[in-house]
């Protein structure tokens, strides 16, 4: 299913309007694997933070018509192409597109009402668990994409500020790290836009 020509196609179509990076689209899709493998226990409803192209929401979906998705991207372009691969791939009645920074939305309807939450490139550590971790309801996963060779990255006291601990050692193949939500996240988190990352918890 994850190399169904429709959805290799607008893959493609995200690569030449530069909404990820470089390589065979194989190989992201391969990456997207990992991600569907590491919600095997999840059901519900999930948030790609920064879903940019497509990855890993878009092969999530396929992999997972039990799933309900919601694509997160501050930039209305990238929205704009994910609204129109949804229609093309006939994903529309369980995937909706929010456009807005992920701080924002913290603190909107999803928050506390969300079962995982993936995150491929959308930044460092402290920043991605602190904009995913008041949209988790308690027992609910984060799922993260980690660089190939990285050492220890994230911090047990800035996670347990958040609610979060995590939840094992990184995968292999893709290289990813789950985290569980464990009590619900203060009202103090989000902070506000762009603070996350100007001023990580660690």
């Amino acid at each position: 299913m994850a190399h169904e020509p429709a959805l290799v196609a607008q893959l493609e179509r995200a690569r030449r309007l530069g909404f990820f990076g470089p390589g065979p689209v194989a190989d992201h899709l391969e990456h997207a694997a990992g991600f569907v493998a590491a919600l095997h226990d999840v059901d519900g409803r999930i948030v790609d933070l920064g879903s940019g192209g497509g990855i890993p929401g878009l092969p999530i979906a396929l992999a997972r018509p039990d799933l309900a998705l919601v694509l997160v991207d501050a930039t209305a372009k990238r929205c704009r192409f994910l609204e129109e691969a949804i229609r093309a791939l006939g994903l529309g009645d369980r995937m909706t597109v929010v456009q807005g920074r992920a701080e924002a939305i913290g603190r909107g309807d999803l928050r506390g009402a969300v079962d995982a939450v993936v995150a491929r490139s959308f930044g460092p550590p402290a920043a991605t668990a602190e904009c995913a971790a008041p949209l988790l309801r308690i027992g609910g996963r984060l799922v993260v994409s980690e660089p190939p060779e990285a050492g220890p990255r994230w911090s047990t006291a800035g996670l347990v500020t958040l609610g979060m601990a995590l939840d094992g050692p990184p995968t292999s193949g893709p290289r990813l790290q789950r985290l569980l939500q464990v009590a619900e996240c203060s009202d103090e988190y989000p902070r506000r836009d762009g603070i996350p990352a100007k001023r990580p918890l660690f």
